[in-house]
């Protein structure tokens, strides 16, 4: 990212989030947090954490995280860790953020890479140790380890699959899970086998992790998966995923529901409903519903409280953003990033962004969201013109050609150019290259596209989700809060089997209101009851009737 040795405050407590983040694939906002240590760069790193969302604890308080900053050279810890961590069923996460890791006093304490696997992070010197995890013992695998730490930091699904579970909702129910195949959603689909469903895994060849595939496996899950697959071989997977013949689809980007109604509609007979993640895959479902041609019932998961405006705004705009920082080192303190699009995702990239120190412009064609923008105090202008001297432009909308040709050719030849969550060639790419264009790779995951006439921009992923393909997903607290939000669909879908009508249903309030309360009792956060609903005012109090 930068040169270690001219590190501003501001860059250093940069550098520490990007190592926290990459290495745990832990939310900023959202936590509560405490830094030992004082200095300027210790205030900055409080900075930027609060920044981003993130609570300093009171005192008394027990943090989520821990971060020791400091000169080194002297341990800021005592060697008695369990002392930090009163609660067992709440892990703390402690960084150790000092020059040399001298942070803890006890090496044996220390933990030099928290899961096998993750790759180099940007500050290769944070340090992070489980204070918790010692008592779980060694995995099998590297992809266990992984799947284990992302099990530690979902409780409100795991208190949602245990209740399904106790009572018994989904025994013996064939539910496919058709998801990014990360450890995130490994932890799902063994939550939904432990509380008795037979379950079978699907995920695009781009989108599959295959040594969690292979742990699912050896847990006994039946994985159509692979990430090296072929177009026909990918086809051939979703149909032998289909030809499982679940009771209920866990979908995202709804490519699976779709594919059954266009390739196997057979196959949908005695299918009890589906559960859709994402904005752009109820998009087409609901074209589908109004068309009369969707023929099952499908649970908007997208909508809900709980899931969007955490995973969308908190979820995706932290992973993105960090993503291409890491891919790219850019600096965005004093950068220019163009936002296009100010939906919940568009909305979280830009105040990650800004957090970090980048000038923010959002596009926004939504006469409302773009006043939403301006009152949030980001400038608002039009797409082509905003990204004439723009750095980093990420596109947020989910809409094919988002950033058509004429946008491409506008920036300039520095300009990065990604996409956060999207649907294929919302980059133009396609077009670029029938104009001419031409691409040559530049790194991994990074390429430049060259017009005829010297302009350039460098694409990230081929315009791909980048968080996706080229990070590990949203953090692991985000998408518990969204998988919690899966589980109470599925529980809503077998609980009213046969009752719902082919086309897009919301949650029911009750259903997602249960989510987040899960999701507080196991932060130990209390909240004052909901009130009665009021009596009816009066249409007309002062004046009386009208009549």
């Amino acid at each position: 990212m930068f040169e270690v040795a001219s590190r501003s405050p501001r860059q250093w407590a940069a550098s520490v989030i990007l190592g926290f983040a990459e290495t745990t694939n832990l939310s900023i906002a959202g936590r509560r947090f405490d830094v030992r240590g004082a200095g300027p760069n210790s205030e900055a790193l409080v900075a930027l954490l609060t920044a981003i969302g993130a609570r300093r604890v009171a005192a008394g308080e027990t943090p989520d995280y821990l971060f020791v900053s400091g000169e080194g050279g002297t341990p800021l810890l005592p060697r008695d860790l369990d002392a930090l961590a009163p609660d067992p069923d709440r892990p703390l996460v402690l960084v150790d953020a000092t020059p040399d890791g001298t942070a803890v006093a006890d090496d044996s304490a220390r933990a030099d890479q928290l899961r096998a696997g993750v790759r180099a992070t940007s500050l290769p010197h944070v340090v992070v140790v489980r204070l918790d995890d010692t008592r779980h013992g060694p995995h099998e695998s590297a992809a266990a380890d992984r799947i284990a730490w992302a099990r530690r930091f979902m409780p409100a699904s795991a208190r949602l699959a245990a209740q399904l579970a106790e009572d018994g909702t989904v025994r013996g129910v064939r539910i496919g899970v058709s998801m990014v195949l990360e450890p995130k959603t490994a932890v799902l689909a063994l939550m939904l086998r432990d509380a008795g469903a037979e379950v079978a895994v699907f995920s695009h060849p781009d989108e599959t992790d295959d040594d969690v595939a292979d742990a699912l496996r050896e847990a006994g899950l039946r994985v159509h998966a692979r990430a090296a697959a072929g177009p026909d071989e990918h086809r051939a997977l979703a149909m032998a995923f289909l030809e499982e013949r679940p009771a209920v689809l866990v979908d995202d980007g709804s490519h699976v529901i779709r594919l059954a109604h266009e390739a196997a509609p057979r196959l949908l007979d005695g299918m009890i409903g589906a559960a859709e993640e994402t904005t752009s895959g109820l998009r087409p479902l609901r074209a589908m519903a109004a068309e009369g041609l969707l023929r099952i019932p499908v649970v908007a998961v997208n909508d809900a409280r709980s899931k969007t405006l955490f995973d969308n705004r908190y979820g995706t705009g932290q992973s993105c953003l960090f993503t291409i920082l890491g891919l790219t080192g850019l600096d965005l303190f004093g950068a220019a990033v163009v936002v296009a699009g100010y939906g919940p995702v568009g909305e979280g990239v830009a105040r990650h962004a800004r957090a970090l120190g980048a000038a923010v412009v959002v596009a926004e064609p939504d006469p409302v969201r773009a006043l939403a923008a301006s009152y949030d105090g980001f400038r608002v202008s039009r797409l082509v013109e905003a990204v004439a001297a723009a750095d980093l432009v990420v596109s947020a909308t989910g809409v094919r050609d988002t950033i058509g040709l004429d946008v491409l050719r506008a920036c300039p030849p520095s300009a990065v150019v990604a996409v956060a969550g999207g649907v294929p060639q919302e980059v133009a790419v396609d077009d670029a290259l029938a104009a001419g264009a031409t691409r040559e790779v530049i790194g991994w995951k990074r390429e430049r596209i060259a017009f005829p006439g010297g302009t350039s921009v460098e694409l990230l992923d081929g315009g791909g989700c980048i968080n996706v393909t080229a990070g590990e997903g949203n953090p692991i607290e985000i998408m518990d809060l969204s998988f919690a939000v899966q589980l109470s669909a599925i529980r809503h879908l077998v609980e009213t089997a046969g009752t719902l009508t082919p086309g897009v249903h919301p949650l029911p309030a009750a259903a997602d209101d249960a989510v987040a309360a899960q999701a507080l009792a196991a932060a130990g956060l209390r909240i004052d009851d909901a009130a009665a609903p009021a009596a009816p005012v009066p249409l007309w109090p002062r004046f009386g009737s009208i009549a």
